[in-house]
């Protein structure tokens, strides 16, 4: 075990350092300046600005001390908010985004594997039609499209809930439900299929030959297995769900890392777009590895290292 952990980690560091190489190689080949040079009134100013922000040294120095900023965890201030820091912007906004992804997450997952099993034990029946109809829709619909049906529907027409801002939990509704529509469908479908084949083996029938309660059967033998494609899908998810919600909470002006995110590439504030990938980019990294830690303890069988040590 130790020796699987210590090489993904190994495999996390370099992974990330690519990403952070690419970041700077894309960074530094679009066209234009961060800085915004109509508004400087001399060029002695646009000078210092470059000498400050290190803009004016050669590509190498720049990318190494890029690299340094992420070793020490010390992205600098920002280029369009000078008074504040990189890691200001980052324990500002992360908080919310986080709490709206996890929110996210727990009401995709459990709405998403009520739904499979519900389709699953009524195979071929209106419900199971019913519940990969809702799937199918949560799959093909965008999440900023169903963003703004809802706003226009819920808030506007009908003025049932409101639109913007994170500061209720009744202004959670309609982003958490935006953003987790699509990933429920999935779960629904890939619960139901699973849920099917799980259902058909040999030690589900004897269970129910013993007489043992339909439920307890689906939840404590049929379920534990029916869910691991599901939790091999999780880190994939959760990806997409903290990432995606960049465009989600710019529609629902919600003040998390999508504000800053989406605002720092507009202005290519470099040290803030710097910051927030390499943020970003270690969480999911090291999500995924918790990942495959949870499936090998939810399934035995799977082993994290080779028989023998090697």
């Amino acid at each position: 075990m130790l020796r699987y952990i210590l090489k993904r980690f190994a495999i996390m560091a370099v992974t990330l350092w690519i990403i952070v190489s690419l970041t700077f190689i894309l960074m530094v080949t679009i066209p234009g300046s961060p800085l915004n040079e109509e508004r400087s009134t001399t060029e002695a100013v646009q000078q210092n600005l470059k000498e400050h922000y290190n803009l004016d040294e050669p590509l190498s120095i720049q990318y190494f001390l890029y690299l340094k900023s992420v070793v020490t965890l010390d992205f600098g201030p920002s280029i369009k908010q000078p008074d504040a820091t990189v890691n200001e912007l980052l324990s500002r906004g992360f908080p919310v985004s986080f709490e709206l992804g996890m929110i996210t997450i727990l009401v995709a997952v459990i709405s998403g594997i009520i739904l499979g099993i519900m389709a699953a034990l009524r195979h071929n029946g209106f419900i199971d039609y019913f519940a990969m109809s809702v799937a199918v829709l949560g799959i093909s619909i965008p999440n900023f499209v169903l963003a703004t049906l809802l706003i226009q529907k819920m808030a506007v027409d009908w003025e049932i809930l409101p639109a913007a801002t994170w500061s209720s939990p009744v202004h959670m509704i309609l982003p958490v439900i935006a953003l987790a529509t699509g990933p429920m469908a999935i779960i629904a479908r890939l619960t139901r299929s699973t849920m099917l084949e799980v259902l058909t083996q040999d030690y589900i029938k004897m269970a129910k030959a013993k007489g043992i309660f339909p439920w307890k059967i689906v939840i404590k033998h049929a379920l534990r297995n029916a869910l691991m494609p599901v939790v091999t899908i999780m880190g994939t998810l959760l990806a997409g769900i903290l990432t995606g919600s960049f465009v989600i909470e710019k529609i629902f002006a919600i003040p998390g890392m999508g504000k800053y995110f989406i605002e720092s590439i507009n202005q290519r504030d470099y040290p803030v777009i710097m910051g927030t990938t390499v943020f970003y980019s270690a969480f999911l990294i090291f999500s995924l590895f918790l990942v495959d830690i949870v499936y090998g303890i939810l399934d035995p069988r799977i082993k994290l290292h080779k028989k023998g040590g090697k």
